[in-house]
């Protein structure tokens, strides 16, 4: 059993995602318009009591060639006050493209991004979280597989 938040954080928004208590299936649950660090970890913090959260997971924006650029600094920050705020650890996940596939998986559901900027981030925070437990989930499975005979 595990509960983590999945964080998009914006300038303007914070998409949040949770996922099931087997930590196999990640969903967006709702978007935080940004008001001030107050206002924000208090929305949160009773998003983790109700959820039980034991951990939140913040995707970075790299740079197109993998480095840390001044927006992950940004979000580096801002997550590590949010962490302090929840008395909560937190990862990080390269969230390249994450924006750009939500808004392709909300073109497939015939919806405008522009017009949807919520589910936008929401479903980015989704993909963050899902990236994080399929993770987690392969190296369970890589540490529990059986030896190879042949080796």
């Amino acid at each position: 059993m595990i509960s983590v938040l999945g964080l998009d954080l914006g300038r303007k928004r914070i998409g949040v995602a949770g996922c099931d208590r087997l930590g196999q299936l990640a969903a967006g649950i709702t978007t935080i318009h940004r008001r001030n660090f107050a206002s924000d970890v208090a929305q949160l913090r009773q998003i983790c009591q109700e959820r039980g959260v034991e951990k939140l997971i913040v995707g970075l924006p790299y740079t197109l060639d993998g480095q840390l650029g001044s927006q992950a600094r940004q979000v580096q920050h801002l997550a590590a006050k949010i962490g302090a705020a929840l008395n909560l650890p937190v990862e990080y996940v390269d969230e390249r493209l994450t924006s750009f596939q939500a808004e392709e998986i909300l073109k497939q559901r015939r919806r405008s991004p522009r017009q949807h900027k919520d589910l936008v981030d929401q479903i980015a925070a989704a993909l963050i979280l899902q990236q994080w437990l399929d993770t987690r989930l392969q190296t369970a499975r890589s540490t529990l597989a059986p030896p190879d005979p042949q080796l």
